[in-house]
């Protein structure tokens, strides 16, 4: 499904049904697990523009704890912020990071909601679809859906509702710290959602592949702004194995 994303609210909306409707096979964690993160950001201080964005990924080995490798792209938002439209703005440049990685994995994290939505069919679940990849949302806080926070102790969750169904869980990745919300998506149960983000989660609130991919979309738009001019097109690196 590559380069399907839609281009008009219209055309996303009839593909999130479309995607929704789908039942393909459920994906289950193995013993050993490498798991990828996604992570967009846009320039500041230009609102209602098509702003410059820099997305991430990066690859996590869980049992050895480290991060393997990187892939960063920079472009344009291909659309205005719209709840429950992220995919217009989002999904090119999100896809084309994760393309960019030359390491293999096994699960991807994005940033954004799967089934916690008004058509059931996520940012994170509209990815996962497109790169036929299993993905798992994580994100501060649920889009629709509802429930009570869990226990402070770490991997406390509950379940989040959103009308009569579970279609993610509140977790806690560290004590004491507040849970995140944590989306069922393309492949992946909510259970599974949870056992995944938990496994990538060590002393930080934010799972190991998504905090990378954070940290290095946000350095190369700090570089930019000192600069003036992006210091980067498309560019990877890569740990040694």
């Amino acid at each position: 499904m590559s380069g399907a994303w839609p281009e008009t609210a219209e055309a996303l909306e009839a593909e999130q049904r479309r995607l929704a409707s789908l039942a393909p096979a459920p994906w289950q964690p193995g013993g050993r697990l490498a798991a990828a993160g996604v992570f967009v950001c846009f320039e500041r201080g230009v609102p209602g523009q098509l702003e410059r964005g820099w997305a991430a990924a990066a690859v996590f080995d869980v049992e050895r704890g480290r991060i393997l490798g990187t892939a960063l792209v920079s472009g344009r938002a291909a659309a205005p912020y719209e709840p429950g439209f992220l995919a217009l703005r989002e999904g090119p440049l999100l896809e084309a990071a994760v393309r960019a990685l030359r390491l293999p994995f096994d699960v991807l994290l994005v940033d954004a909601t799967g089934r916690d939505h008004p058509r059931r069919a996520g940012l994170a679940l509209h990815l996962g679809a497109v790169l036929d990849l299993p993905t798992v949302g994580v994100t501060h806080r649920p889009l629709l859906a509802a429930g009570s926070w869990p226990p402070p102790e770490r991997g406390a969750s509950s379940p989040l509702f959103l009308e009569g169904e579970i279609v993610g869980y509140w977790l806690r990745t560290a004590a004491g710290a507040r849970p995140l919300a944590v989306h069922a998506a393309w492949r992946t149960a909510p259970e599974t959602a949870v056992e995944v983000v938990l496994r990538c989660s060590r002393s930080a609130r934010t799972p190991e592949p998504l905090r990378a991919a954070r940290r290095a979309a946000r350095e190369a738009r700090a570089s930019f702004e000192r600069a003036g001019q992006p210091q980067f097109a498309d560019s990877s690196r890569e740990a040694g194995i």
